[in-house]
């Protein structure tokens, strides 16, 4: 059974930092690509970072230079290290795997977890 749980998410002031976590089990984590996305009330969801099983990153124009994507493969790990928050960052971020070979697998996605940026 495949799972991915995130967890590090919470209310935190405009300008501070907070740090996610999202533990993936049930697949071959280094043959996946992890993203992890925002969706705030009202919006579409969208990507906010992305790293490739070989450790390329890309992150949505937003959160470049605030936020960074890691990932643990021997911990089955994905973290985003997200600083100098502001209130437009405030959603519920989910991560989710891609297989890195496109076609041979199914995508995955966690339950998320909110991240509220107010003072």
């Amino acid at each position: 059974q495949v799972q991915l749980v995130e967890s590090g998410g919470g209310l935190v002031q405009p300008g501070g930092s907070l740090r996610l976590s999202c533990a993936a089990s049930g697949i071959i984590f280094s043959m996946y690509d992890m993203g992890w996305y925002r969706q705030a009330p009202g919006k579409q969801r969208a990507l906010v970072a992305f790293i490739t099983s070989d450790g390329g990153t890309n992150y949505a124009d937003s959160v470049k230079g605030r936020f960074t994507i890691s990932r643990d493969n021997a911990k089955n790990m994905v973290y985003l290290q997200m600083n100098s928050l502001k209130p437009e960052d405030t959603a519920v971020y989910y991560c989710r795997a891609v297989p890195s070979l496109a076609g041979s697998g199914a995508d995955y996605g966690g339950q998320g977890t909110q991240v509220t940026v107010s003072s």
